[in-house]
Protein backbone atom coordinates (compact mmCIF):
# COMPACT_ATOMS: atom_id res chain seq x y z
CA UNK A 1 0.00 0.00 0.00
CA UNK A 2 1.54 3.25 -0.79
CA UNK A 3 0.15 6.94 -0.85
CA UNK A 4 1.38 10.42 -2.27
CA UNK A 5 2.16 12.48 0.91
CA UNK A 6 1.02 16.07 1.11
CA UNK A 7 2.39 17.45 4.16
CA UNK A 8 1.20 20.98 3.23
CA UNK A 9 2.91 24.11 4.91
CA UNK A 10 1.63 24.81 8.47
CA UNK A 11 2.68 21.18 9.34
CA UNK A 12 6.25 21.79 8.91
CA UNK A 13 6.59 24.97 9.77
CA UNK A 14 4.32 24.62 13.19
CA UNK A 15 3.42 21.21 13.97
CA UNK A 16 6.52 18.95 13.02
CA UNK A 17 5.16 16.23 15.51
CA UNK A 18 2.06 15.79 13.68
CA UNK A 19 4.13 14.66 10.33
CA UNK A 20 6.49 12.37 12.80
CA UNK A 21 4.02 10.78 14.50
CA UNK A 22 2.54 9.98 11.17
CA UNK A 23 5.61 8.26 9.69
CA UNK A 24 6.43 6.37 12.59
CA UNK A 25 2.77 4.99 12.26
CA UNK A 26 2.95 4.00 9.06
CA UNK A 27 6.03 2.61 9.02
CA UNK A 28 4.62 0.45 11.88
CA UNK A 29 1.70 -0.78 9.72
CA UNK A 30 4.05 -1.34 6.56
CA UNK A 31 2.48 1.49 4.49
CA UNK A 32 4.74 3.53 2.12
CA UNK A 33 4.60 7.65 2.08
CA UNK A 34 5.75 9.23 -1.45
CA UNK A 35 6.90 12.84 -0.99
CA UNK A 36 6.95 15.43 -3.74
CA UNK A 37 9.57 18.36 -2.90
CA UNK A 38 7.08 20.18 -5.66
CA UNK A 39 4.17 20.44 -4.26
CA UNK A 40 3.59 23.66 -3.21
CA UNK A 41 0.85 25.78 -0.84
CA UNK A 42 -2.61 24.33 -1.12
CA UNK A 43 -4.51 27.65 -2.20
CA UNK A 44 -6.83 27.45 0.94
CA UNK A 45 -5.12 31.24 1.86
CA UNK A 46 -6.74 32.69 -1.34
CA UNK A 47 -9.60 30.85 -1.62
CA UNK A 48 -12.05 33.84 -0.76
CA UNK A 49 -10.12 36.44 -2.51
CA UNK A 50 -9.10 34.97 -6.40
CA UNK A 51 -10.95 31.74 -7.38
CA UNK A 52 -8.77 31.21 -10.19
CA UNK A 53 -5.39 31.63 -8.19
CA UNK A 54 -6.56 29.11 -5.69
CA UNK A 55 -7.68 26.35 -8.06
CA UNK A 56 -4.63 26.63 -10.17
CA UNK A 57 -1.86 26.04 -6.92
CA UNK A 58 -4.62 23.24 -6.18
CA UNK A 59 -4.22 22.10 -9.12
CA UNK A 60 -0.58 21.87 -9.89
CA UNK A 61 -0.24 19.68 -6.69
CA UNK A 62 -2.86 17.20 -7.94
CA UNK A 63 -1.22 17.09 -11.57
CA UNK A 64 2.16 16.27 -9.64
CA UNK A 65 0.25 13.72 -7.39
CA UNK A 66 -1.56 12.20 -10.25
CA UNK A 67 2.24 11.81 -11.49
CA UNK A 68 2.52 9.04 -9.36
CA UNK A 69 -0.27 6.98 -9.97
CA UNK A 70 -1.20 6.11 -6.57
CA UNK A 71 -3.67 7.96 -4.29
CA UNK A 72 -3.19 10.90 -2.47
CA UNK A 73 -2.87 11.27 1.63
CA UNK A 74 -3.57 14.69 3.05
CA UNK A 75 -2.72 15.41 6.56
CA UNK A 76 -4.03 18.82 7.16
CA UNK A 77 -7.98 19.20 6.83
CA UNK A 78 -8.03 22.55 5.30
CA UNK A 79 -5.90 21.25 2.58
CA UNK A 80 -8.08 18.42 2.22
CA UNK A 81 -10.79 20.28 2.12
CA UNK A 82 -9.92 22.97 -0.30
CA UNK A 83 -7.95 20.24 -2.90
CA UNK A 84 -10.90 18.45 -2.69
CA UNK A 85 -13.16 21.58 -3.24
CA UNK A 86 -10.93 22.51 -6.50
CA UNK A 87 -11.17 19.13 -7.71
CA UNK A 88 -14.94 19.15 -7.87
CA UNK A 89 -14.81 22.88 -9.34
CA UNK A 90 -12.32 21.41 -12.16
CA UNK A 91 -14.94 18.45 -12.68
CA UNK A 92 -17.79 20.48 -13.24
CA UNK A 93 -16.64 24.31 -14.61
CA UNK A 94 -15.53 23.84 -17.90
CA UNK A 95 -14.23 27.36 -18.46
CA UNK A 96 -12.25 27.33 -15.17
CA UNK A 97 -10.68 24.10 -16.25
CA UNK A 98 -10.06 25.15 -19.79
CA UNK A 99 -7.99 28.52 -17.93
CA UNK A 100 -6.45 26.06 -15.29
CA UNK A 101 -5.20 23.35 -18.25
CA UNK A 102 -3.29 26.38 -19.82
CA UNK A 103 -1.78 27.71 -16.46
CA UNK A 104 -0.37 24.34 -15.67
CA UNK A 105 0.96 24.00 -19.50
CA UNK A 106 3.50 26.64 -18.90
CA UNK A 107 4.74 23.71 -16.22
CA UNK A 108 4.47 20.96 -18.80
CA UNK A 109 1.67 19.28 -16.27
CA UNK A 110 -1.68 18.05 -16.86
CA UNK A 111 -4.65 17.45 -14.54
CA UNK A 112 -6.48 14.37 -15.99
CA UNK A 113 -8.88 14.25 -13.20
CA UNK A 114 -8.24 10.50 -12.04
CA UNK A 115 -6.61 11.35 -8.72
CA UNK A 116 -8.20 10.01 -5.30
CA UNK A 117 -7.75 12.43 -2.35
CA UNK A 118 -8.11 11.14 0.95
CA UNK A 119 -7.47 12.65 4.45
CA UNK A 120 -5.08 10.92 6.56
CA UNK A 121 -7.91 9.24 9.26
CA UNK A 122 -10.25 7.83 5.75
CA UNK A 123 -7.12 6.08 5.00
CA UNK A 124 -6.70 4.43 8.33
CA UNK A 125 -10.55 4.11 8.99
CA UNK A 126 -11.28 2.72 5.22
CA UNK A 127 -8.22 1.67 3.52
CA UNK A 128 -6.11 -0.12 6.71
CA UNK A 129 -9.47 -0.85 8.49
CA UNK A 130 -10.28 -1.16 12.13
CA UNK A 131 -9.89 -5.11 12.33
CA UNK A 132 -5.95 -4.27 10.85
CA UNK A 133 -5.37 -1.28 13.39
CA UNK A 134 -6.91 -3.33 16.84
CA UNK A 135 -4.51 -6.48 15.57
CA UNK A 136 -1.55 -3.66 15.95
CA UNK A 137 -2.56 -2.72 19.31
CA UNK A 138 0.10 -3.73 22.37
CA UNK A 139 -0.71 -1.05 24.51
CA UNK A 140 -4.11 -0.18 25.21
CA UNK A 141 -5.84 2.96 26.89
CA UNK A 142 -7.65 2.08 30.12
CA UNK A 143 -10.51 4.44 31.78
CA UNK A 144 -9.55 7.09 29.64
CA UNK A 145 -12.26 8.97 27.66
CA UNK A 146 -11.52 11.17 24.78
CA UNK A 147 -13.18 13.78 22.82
CA UNK A 148 -12.60 13.60 19.06
CA UNK A 149 -12.67 17.29 17.26
CA UNK A 150 -13.74 16.78 13.61
CA UNK A 151 -12.93 20.26 12.48
CA UNK A 152 -14.81 22.01 9.62
CA UNK A 153 -13.42 21.62 6.32
CA UNK A 154 -13.14 17.90 6.32
CA UNK A 155 -16.81 17.45 6.69
CA UNK A 156 -18.44 20.67 5.19
CA UNK A 157 -19.62 20.87 2.28
CA UNK A 158 -20.28 17.27 2.69
CA UNK A 159 -20.81 16.65 -0.95
CA UNK A 160 -17.28 17.74 -2.26
CA UNK A 161 -15.41 16.18 0.77
CA UNK A 162 -17.33 12.95 0.70
CA UNK A 163 -15.41 12.32 4.08
CA UNK A 164 -18.19 11.45 6.64
CA UNK A 165 -21.92 12.12 7.51
CA UNK A 166 -21.40 15.83 8.27
CA UNK A 167 -24.07 16.06 11.27
CA UNK A 168 -23.37 13.22 13.04
CA UNK A 169 -20.07 12.00 11.94
CA UNK A 170 -18.31 8.51 13.76
CA UNK A 171 -14.77 7.86 11.57
CA UNK A 172 -12.81 9.50 14.37
CA UNK A 173 -14.60 7.87 17.07
CA UNK A 174 -14.33 4.85 15.99
CA UNK A 175 -10.89 5.35 15.45
CA UNK A 176 -9.78 6.40 18.90
CA UNK A 177 -11.54 3.88 20.68
CA UNK A 178 -9.53 1.22 18.29
CA UNK A 179 -7.07 2.97 21.00
CA UNK A 180 -8.28 1.29 23.80
CA UNK A 181 -10.27 4.99 24.56
CA UNK A 182 -13.53 5.32 25.27
CA UNK A 183 -14.78 8.54 22.92
CA UNK A 184 -17.27 10.91 24.02
CA UNK A 185 -19.85 12.14 22.62
CA UNK A 186 -19.93 16.09 23.05
CA UNK A 187 -22.43 18.96 21.31
CA UNK A 188 -19.41 20.64 19.82
CA UNK A 189 -17.38 17.96 18.07
CA UNK A 190 -18.19 19.64 14.63
CA UNK A 191 -17.80 23.00 15.78
CA UNK A 192 -14.98 25.36 14.20
CA UNK A 193 -12.22 25.94 16.57
CA UNK A 194 -11.91 29.11 15.54
CA UNK A 195 -8.39 28.96 14.34
CA UNK A 196 -9.29 30.75 11.11
CA UNK A 197 -10.55 34.26 12.95
CA UNK A 198 -7.30 33.88 15.05
CA UNK A 199 -4.95 37.54 13.63
CA UNK A 200 -8.25 38.82 12.88
CA UNK A 201 -10.61 38.98 16.07
CA UNK A 202 -8.35 37.18 19.05
CA UNK A 203 -10.96 37.74 21.21
CA UNK A 204 -14.06 35.60 19.00
CA UNK A 205 -11.41 32.86 18.28
CA UNK A 206 -10.72 32.30 21.42
CA UNK A 207 -14.38 32.20 23.08
CA UNK A 208 -14.89 29.44 20.26
CA UNK A 209 -12.25 27.34 21.55
CA UNK A 210 -12.74 27.83 25.13
CA UNK A 211 -16.54 26.78 24.15
CA UNK A 212 -15.26 23.49 22.84
CA UNK A 213 -13.02 22.86 25.84
CA UNK A 214 -16.02 23.48 28.39
CA UNK A 215 -18.08 20.81 26.66
CA UNK A 216 -15.34 18.62 25.92
CA UNK A 217 -14.53 18.23 29.55
CA UNK A 218 -18.35 18.79 30.86
CA UNK A 219 -18.70 15.25 28.69
CA UNK A 220 -15.94 13.84 30.47
CA UNK A 221 -13.34 14.24 28.44
CA UNK A 222 -9.98 13.87 29.96
CA UNK A 223 -7.88 14.86 26.78
CA UNK A 224 -8.69 16.59 23.18
CA UNK A 225 -7.93 14.51 20.15
CA UNK A 226 -6.78 16.41 17.09
CA UNK A 227 -5.82 15.59 13.40
CA UNK A 228 -5.22 18.97 11.71
CA UNK A 229 -2.63 21.41 12.31
CA UNK A 230 -5.04 24.75 12.91
CA UNK A 231 -6.86 22.65 15.23
CA UNK A 232 -3.80 21.56 17.17
CA UNK A 233 -2.13 24.90 17.42
CA UNK A 234 -5.66 26.55 18.86
CA UNK A 235 -5.76 23.90 21.30
CA UNK A 236 -2.45 23.81 22.35
CA UNK A 237 -0.54 26.54 21.45
CA UNK A 238 -3.69 29.11 22.13
CA UNK A 239 -5.31 27.25 24.50
CA UNK A 240 -1.88 27.62 27.11
CA UNK A 241 -1.40 31.13 26.47
CA UNK A 242 -5.05 31.55 27.49
CA UNK A 243 -4.58 29.60 30.24
CA UNK A 244 -1.74 31.09 31.46
CA UNK A 245 -2.94 34.67 30.82
CA UNK A 246 -5.86 33.40 32.93
CA UNK A 247 -4.13 31.73 35.49
CA UNK A 248 -6.16 28.73 35.25
CA UNK A 249 -4.26 25.86 35.60
CA UNK A 250 -6.50 23.44 34.09
CA UNK A 251 -6.36 23.07 30.34
CA UNK A 252 -7.28 20.59 28.43
CA UNK A 253 -4.67 19.06 26.29
CA UNK A 254 -4.93 17.90 23.24
CA UNK A 255 -3.13 15.08 21.35
CA UNK A 256 -2.12 14.36 18.02
CA UNK A 257 -4.35 11.18 16.62
CA UNK A 258 -1.72 9.33 15.41
CA UNK A 259 0.29 10.39 18.69
CA UNK A 260 -2.58 8.55 20.24
CA UNK A 261 -2.63 5.29 17.76
CA UNK A 262 0.71 5.47 17.82
CA UNK A 263 1.44 5.05 21.78
CA UNK A 264 -1.28 2.01 21.52
CA UNK A 265 1.06 0.65 19.10
CA UNK A 266 3.82 0.82 21.61
CA UNK A 267 5.90 3.75 19.17
CA UNK A 268 8.63 5.08 21.01
CA UNK A 269 7.09 8.92 22.52
CA UNK A 270 10.13 10.55 20.83
CA UNK A 271 9.39 9.46 17.53
CA UNK A 272 5.85 10.37 18.43
CA UNK A 273 7.19 13.99 19.09
CA UNK A 274 5.03 14.08 22.24
CA UNK A 275 7.42 16.00 23.68
CA UNK A 276 7.04 18.68 20.78
CA UNK A 277 3.28 19.71 21.99
CA UNK A 278 3.07 22.41 24.35
CA UNK A 279 0.69 21.38 26.87
CA UNK A 280 2.03 18.19 28.96
CA UNK A 281 0.79 15.09 27.88
CA UNK A 282 2.79 12.67 30.49
CA UNK A 283 -0.14 11.85 32.75
CA UNK A 284 -1.57 10.39 29.59
CA UNK A 285 0.35 7.11 30.56
CA UNK A 286 -1.36 6.89 33.69
CA UNK A 287 -4.15 5.53 31.30
CA UNK A 288 -1.96 2.91 29.65
CA UNK A 289 -0.54 -0.54 30.06
CA UNK A 290 1.83 -0.38 32.80
CA UNK A 291 3.68 -2.81 31.91
CA UNK A 292 4.89 -1.85 27.87
CA UNK A 293 4.00 1.63 28.24
CA UNK A 294 7.06 4.12 26.54
CA UNK A 295 8.12 5.80 28.71
CA UNK A 296 8.08 9.84 28.40
CA UNK A 297 11.99 11.03 26.55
Amino acid sequence: MTYTLFVGCNIPARVSQYADATIAVFQNLGIRLYGIQEFNCCGYPVRNQNQEAFVASAARNLALAELSGVDMMVMCKCCYGNLKMAQYLLAHDENLNKKIRKILSKDGLIYQGTLHIKHLLGVLHNDVGIEALKAKITNPFQNISIAASYGCHALRPSLVTQFDNPVSPQLFDHLVEVTGAHSVAWAKKTDCCGAPLTGINDELAIEMMTRKVIDAREAGADYLCTACPFTHIQMDLIQKQVCENQNDSKPLAPILYPQLLGLSMGIDAEKLGIEKNQLDLSGIYLFMTEEESPALQ
